[in-house]
């Protein structure tokens, strides 16, 4: 189960504000990728069942998040466009929604951040490989950021992706609907080319 250990060592060291951060929607096929920072006071009596969003029904997942909107000290989101993704990257595209999360908070000195570790950051952060199952801080982001995305995944439905049912994502009946009716607007480019065989016509919208 997650804790607040990491945060608890990162504060005696010196660090006061220790956000978590996590992503959603870095493998999609469509749709924005979306990251939240998420700050507690780790001295207060925060829940326990706050846990990778992953492992969480829809249900849980939104009960949580209003909880923790309600009982953190701050959080941020960081959201980067199916656009910027198709013209930066998706390495680099998440790299940038971790700072903009990071930049919506009032303050911040140190960010725990789930996965890998990678270069060229702007704040102090430590990468935590499946760090949803370390901290709670992190946890608590993947559930906020899980809620937000789906809900933007869910408002762009118009019954032809089913995207309030995938996501975005690239499961097996999204992709024959893509092979079927073309990409949207809201489709990134770079990922769906080899899906639909390169299909030239298909990329005019």
């Amino acid at each position: 189960m997650p804790s607040f250990d990491v945060e608890k060592d990162l504060i005696s060291q010196g660090y006061e504000l220790v956000a978590g951060v996590d992503e959603v929607g870095r493998g999609a096929l469509a749709g924005p990728i979306v990251s939240v920072a998420v700050i507690f006071d780790i001295e207060s009596n925060i829940r326990s069942d706050i846990i990778d969003s992953k492992k969480l029904d829809a249900e849980k997942r939104a009960e949580l998040n209003e909880y923790i909107l309600s009982n953190c000290l701050d959080h941020g989101l960081g959201e980067v466009s199916r656009e910027e993704i198709d013209k930066i990257g998706i390495g680099a595209a998440n790299i940038l929604s971790f700072s903009r999360a990071l930049s919506n908070l009032q303050k911040v000195d140190f960010a725990l951040i789930d996965g890998r570790s990678f270069r060229g950051f702007d704040y102090k952060y430590q990468c935590l490989v499946r760090g949803e199952s370390k901290s709670i801080s992190i946890a608590a982001a993947s559930i906020v950021a899980k809620v937000y995305r789906d809900k933007i995944m869910t408002d762009l439905c118009d019954g032809k992706y089913q995207f309030a049912k995938n996501k975005g994502y690239g499961t097996q009946n999204h992709i024959e609907l893509l092979k079927t009716h073309g990409p949207s607007e809201y489709h990134r480019r770079s990922f769906i080319e080899n899906i639909l065989d390169n299909r030239s016509e298909l990329f005019k919208s």
